[in-house]
């Protein structure tokens, strides 16, 4: 059985593989040069089911030398891009890069040093055991201490939110310490260039596969965010990520509550119309009560032929995304193929992977 059809039977774990296992920790940067040695050195040596672990940097256009530091303090791949492109686009060169060099399951953290290493093991068990396609380490931000009662409130409305557009019961959408099967990562496409946090969970979730929380623990911040200045920006960035990654799944649902409320509106004005002109015919001072609820009716079949139309597209969409993945998947298995991580200068470094020693412990 090939790699890419036995990773579709996640409910069988890994086992498949032998205790064979490659995990690739991947870690996108942007100017980290401070920060990303101590990243790496917390990441863990040896891990029980795995066979071998790499690490793989993305640096995303860093003017600090945040790619050369990663080299030198142990990263196996680095993946250079020539310009700042954002951390969405970043995150998918990153797991590109990943599938091409065998990764049988990747974990993604932050350069900033805000999650810990020790969790990964935590992180990836629902994995290794079959349970999960896609795992998300949760904050439990209601007791971080460096979080205002704003942004508390915040995660929590943002998740919950998450949680019905995306069908899951993912804790902490925004969390970015999160691993992945290799099955997972071959469909995950992010449209965005703003966060891959809240897209990939929608998509995982409306793909039907299994996502799954784990509680972690974070380091205290060592600096503000760079991915958004303010609280305000913030939600001004990720609810139109939030909406289009939504209307790409379910467009017949969003449409239909606007189809929904037009028609409601406009039988209503339609009924009062219609009752003062039984009261009194010869009077036409409500003749606009019909003239608005008309078009209202005429809006709402308008929005239903755009309903139809949007969910033919989602359907070609989830097409065209099936045979992306099939592309993916031969692009990363064949040694001759082309990645896109090939056109940002991926680099295999010198240092070895880091191997476990000794006979594969049995699950």
């Amino acid at each position: 059985m090939g790699r890419f059809a036995a990773g579709r039977q996640s409910v069988l774990g890994l086992g498949w593989l032998g205790g064979r296992v490659k995990l690739v920790v991947q870690i996108p940067c942007f100017n980290e040069h401070d920060t990303i040695g101590r990243t790496i050195a917390d990441l863990p040596r040896k891990l029980s089911g795995i066979e071998t672990i790499e690490v793989l940097v993305v640096d995303d256009g860093s003017t600090d030398g945040t790619a050369e530091q990663a080299e030198r303090q142990g990263a196996h791949w680095v993946v250079r891009a020539p310009k700042h492109r954002g951390l969405a686009i970043a995150f998918m060169a990153g797991i590109d890069a990943a599938l091409r060099a065998g990764a049988d399951l990747i974990v993604n953290t932050d350069a900033d040093g805000q999650y810990r290493g020790s969790d990964i093991v935590n992180l990836i068990a629902p994995l290794l055991d079959g349970r999960a396609d896609l795992v998300i380490g949760d904050r439990r931000t209601d007791q971080i201490a460096g979080f205002s009662p704003m942004k508390k409130l915040l995660q929590r409305w943002g998740s919950r939110t998450v949680r019905r557009l995306s069908a899951t019961d993912v804790a902490d959408s925004p969390s970015g310490f999160r691993a992945m099967t290799r099955n997972c990562a071959l469909q995950l496409f992010v449209h965005n260039r703003f966060t891959y946090t809240l897209e990939t969970v929608i998509q995982a979730g409306r793909r039907g596969l299994s996502v799954v929380n784990v509680p972690i623990t974070v380091n205290p911040n060592t600096r503000a965010s760079r991915l958004f200045r303010s609280i305000p920006e913030y939600l001004g960035r990720a609810g139109p990520v939030l909406f289009r990654a939504y209307a790409m799944y379910r467009p017949v649902q969003l449409f239909g509550i606007l189809i929904f409320a037009l028609l409601l509106f406009g039988a209503a004005v339609g009924v009062r119309f219609l009752y003062h002109y039984l009261q009194d015919p010869q009077y036409s001072g409500y003749i606009q009560s019909l003239v608005v609820g008309t078009g209202a009716v005429i809006l709402a079949f308008v929005l239903a032929v755009a309903a139809l139309l949007s969910e033919l597209l989602a359907a070609n969409r989830r097409l065209l995304e099936e045979v992306l993945m099939r592309v993916r998947s031969l692009e990363t298995t064949q040694k001759d193929g082309t990645s896109r991580a090939e056109t940002l200068h991926t680099q295999r470094t010198a240092h070895p992977s880091w191997e476990r020693v000794g006979p594969t412990p049995s699950r």
